[in-house]
């Protein structure tokens, strides 16, 4: 659950209580959520958390608890409950006697996470769901919005969990229908995940939907060494590229790499010229591909229509102790990082590039409390990337994701944090049905 945050002025607190699910998509053991009927007033509630809950209705009889979050100060939470409304039972035949049209327009409105739960209904439903008809109402709703995806290995295991920001909850998702590769997380886009790895000593980029538990390998590049890769989704083209930079290792001397899914094949662009790397991390922005760089200083970006490479001198803030190139609408290019030689002085800012004077202007700091919760000694590793100008932080020793909205000008706290390992990745990840994979 995402417990609702503060702006950098003032905070506010959140109603929490815990409640477990089961399911073949289940909601992980850990996290904390309002307690409320999940499939709305007509769906049966037979927890007893639901039912005891239901008896504390009224503002004036609000239970006040004490909690002491694990790295955080004392907070007093309010919980609340919602009253438990009677089932509504629904025919039989009512169901049966549906249009098929309008069948697949009412589950295409459902939460793509509900939908494998709906899959056990009937024959009927389970073949609707990987039906055309389907895919193509699914693809004219609104996005689900966006998630958190968590992707660890346990006992060499893939393992998989996702957040959902609208829902507030967790879910796990089952990963064993890809190969049994040494292979990492490379990101997501529109509904698809990358991965790269090796099988054996072959070097290999696969690409998969979670929803739909299909995968595919993509064809061997020209050059076929560990890259550094980044996953772009067109989805009204239905087709994606990925763009594979230098090697892991740093030698910039082989050609940039461009993979389009509707030729299948890679094709041979620019070398990117020959500069000093700052770190390995990239931002996707408004079909740029943007790097930093320490020599000469500022940003090396790639254009996927042109392939070819172009240095912008955007010289970094005073004092970064470490960047993040973070991508937002509407061509925006955020800078994430910390400020400051010494512990009890570091800060953690939020900068935008003027891309008309080429400068990075400030336009956030993180309050004091949250950095001294999210970081405890200043050399502690964290992760930061973004999607739709929402800005997520992870530090793996203390195991917390913080997120900020751009727009909101909002910071908050994702509860029940999977972050499961030390070697667990996080990504932004927008679940489709209709991501297509070929």
């Amino acid at each position: 659950m995402v417990e609702v945050g503060e702006s950098s002025e003032s905070a506010s607190r959140v109603p929490n209580s815990r409640l477990v699910r089961n399911g073949s998509f289940r909601e992980e053991d850990s996290f904390h959520r309002q307690v409320t009927n999940f499939g709305g007033s007509g769906s049966r509630n037979t927890s007893p958390i639901g039912r005891i809950g239901s008896r504390n209705t009224s503002p004036s009889r609000q239970k006040v608890i004490k909690t002491k979050p694990r790295g955080l100060d004392e907070e007093t939470v309010a919980t609340f409950s919602k009253a438990v409304q009677p089932d509504v039972q629904m025919e039989d035949n009512i169901w049966a006697m549906l249009p098929e049209d309008l069948l697949n327009e009412i589950l295409a409105r459902v939460p793509p996470f509900m939908i494998f739960r709906l899959r056990s209904v009937c024959k009927r439903w389970n073949s609707i769901l990987q039906d055309n008809s389907f895919l193509k109402f699914h693809s004219q709703v609104p996005s689900h919005g966006p998630c958190l995806l968590t992707f660890w290995k346990n006992s060499q295991t893939p393992q998989c969990s996702v957040f959902s920001l609208p829902l507030k909850q967790w879910f796990r998702i089952p990963f064993t229908f890809l190969p049994p590769w040494a292979f990492w997380l490379v990101g997501s886009s529109g509904g698809l995940l990358c991965f790269s790895g090796l099988d054996g000593l072959t070097f290999k980029t696969l690409v998969c939907n979670p929803l739909t538990q299909s995968w595919r390998t993509l064809p061997s590049m020209h050059y076929n060494q560990q890259r550094q890769l980044v996953m772009v989704v067109d989805r009204r083209d239905r087709s994606f590229k990925v763009i594979a930079t230098s090697d892991i290792y740093g030698d910039r001397s082989l050609p940039t790499e461009v993979y389009h899914s509707k030729i299948d094949k890679w094709s041979l662009h620019q070398t990117m010229p020959a500069v000093n790397l700052c770190s390995s991390k990239m931002a996707f922005c408004d079909s740029r591909l943007y790097m930093e760089t320490l020599s000469p200083l500022g940003l090396m970006m790639y254009r996927l229509d042109t392939g070819h490479w172009e240095h912008i001198p955007a010289r970094f803030p005073r004092s970064l102790l470490d960047g993040y190139l973070v991508a937002g609408t509407q061509k925006r290019l955020f800078l994430v990082g910390r400020i400051g030689l010494y512990s009890t002085l570091q800060s953690m800012r939020i900068w935008e590039l003027d891309h008309v004077k080429i400068v990075w202007v400030e336009i956030s700091r993180m309050p004091p409390r949250y950095f001294q919760a999210l970081l405890r000694l200043s050399a502690e590793r964290f992760e930061c990337f973004g999607q739709d100008n929402l800005i997520c932080f992870t530090s793996w020793t203390q195991g917390k994701s913080l997120l900020y909205d751009v727009d909101k000008k909002v910071w908050s706290w994702v509860a029940g944090c999977a972050l499961q390992s030390y070697n667990s990745q996080v990504c932004f990840y927008e679940p489709r049905f209709d991501a297509s994979i070929s």
